[in-house]
Order: structure tokens, then sequence, then C-alpha cells
């Protein structure tokens, strides 16, 4: 007769607070979804253990080497516990913040240079998938969202439908970028309605307007400063 050994529970490491997080802890430090940072732990983005209960324990190291290597310039977790960011006053106040969610290296330096020339006095913030666009939108705020709808690792279109959703995203404008036409875009017509879309080929002559656009109401020295701006060219390389 053979004798079934019972499978043994996962081994906990020493209750340290400062070396692990639970999954909730994780979501509320990085602004996040509890299912995206299950998603993360899935993904191998980040290490962890499941306690006899079949809860998810979270290494604080492996939290801290992707924040690292995300370079999207997110804020530690020691810091973001001990205090959270002062908010500024007026929005007026304070230079506008534009968030791009994007992997193509070239299309980040395109939408760079464009910022710079045209709307020196904003913020840009790059990302370069999905998963670090959906904790930087937690973390920064922003108050205008570029996202291309193609990005590695994560459905564009469900992406910009839980963003759309967010409670941060009523007061953040929002613009997707594509290199699909309008033929290959019917898949995500329901993500993309109501939504300003930019064909990357004309990405030059129709992201400014609509950066001015849905900046401009909140931030119109941004728009005033700008204007001197209107006959500088971006040169594709």
């Amino acid at each position: 007769m053979t004798t079934v050994k019972p499978e043994k529970p996962p081994i906990e490491p020493p209750p340290d607070t400062e070396s692990y997080y639970t999954t909730l802890e994780v979501a509320r430090m990085l602004g996040m979804a509890v299912r995206s940072v299950q998603l993360m732990v899935d993904r191998g983005d980040l290490q962890a253990w499941k306690t006899p209960g079949g809860h998810r324990r979270i290494t604080g190291a492996s939290l801290q080497r992707w924040l690292a290597n995300s370079g999207a310039g997110l804020i530690p977790p020691a810091a973001t516990r001990a205090a959270r960011p002062r908010r500024s006053g007026a929005r007026g106040q304070r230079s506008p913040r534009i968030l791009l969610i994007e992997d193509s290296s070239h299309s980040q330096q395109l939408v760079r240079l464009l910022v710079r020339q045209r709307f020196p006095r904003a913020e840009l913030h790059i990302a370069g998938d999905g998963i670090a666009g959906l904790v930087s939108f937690g973390q920064l705020r922003p108050d205008l969202l570029i996202v291309d709808i193609l990005l590695p690792g994560i459905d564009g279109a469900s992406m910009v439908m839980g963003l759309r959703q967010h409670e941060l995203c009523g007061s953040c404008g929002l613009i997707v970028l594509t290199a699909l036409d309008e033929a290959d875009r019917r898949d995500y017509a329901h993500a993309l309605q109501d939504v300003p879309v930019v064909h990357k080929p004309n990405l030059v002559r129709e992201l400014p307007p609509l950066i001015e656009r849905l900046l401009g109401q909140r931030f119109p020295d941004v728009v005033e400063s700008s204007a001197g701006q209107v006959g500088d060219t971006v040169t594709k390389r």
C-alpha cells in the first residue's frame, strides 16, 4: 500500500514587517488595484510566497528592486509608508504633469521633444510598459495621460478601460496613441469611445493641439508659454 505524504504548507520567514508586504499594502503604496499587484506576482515582476492560509506575502527586496528598475521615478515604499506627499494648492500654481505610457523608444523621444519645445513648463514622466504605467499613474496623479493602445504584457484596451474607471481619472485628460489604422482599431472601439486618438504617423501634427486643448483650461499659463513655440518643428529621425 502506497502512503501519500501530505503536502507541506509554505514556510514563512520571520514576521519582520520590513521584510515583506501584503498584497493590499503594495496596492495601496503603488496606487493600483490588488488584482494588478497579483498580476505582477504571477508575471514574476514581484517575488512572493503564500501563507498556510493562502495569502500572498511579497518580499520587500523584490519590491525595492522592481521600483529601482522600473525607470518610472517612483517613490520607494519606505518613504511612501513614512509620509504622504504634501498636496499643492491650486493647479495653476504648479507645473502640469503629463504621463506617457509607451514602450517604443522612438515615440518616447518624439513626445519628449514635442513637450520640451511646445510645453516647456510641463513635467513629462515616461513609463515603458503597462504595469509601470499603472503604478506611475497612481503615484504621480497626472493631469494628462498619453498611452499607447498596444503594450507588451498587458491588454491595452483593458488597461485604458481600467484607467478611465479609476477614481483619479475624473480630473485627468486622456489621449491614446496607436500605430493601428482605423480599420484595425475596431476591436478597441469600446475602449476608445469619446477618447481622442492620435495615429502615430501624424503624431507631430496632431498631438500638440490636443495637449493644448486638454491642459489649456486648467493651466492657461502653459498654453500661453507655448504660443511662441508654434513655429518650431520637431524632426522625425
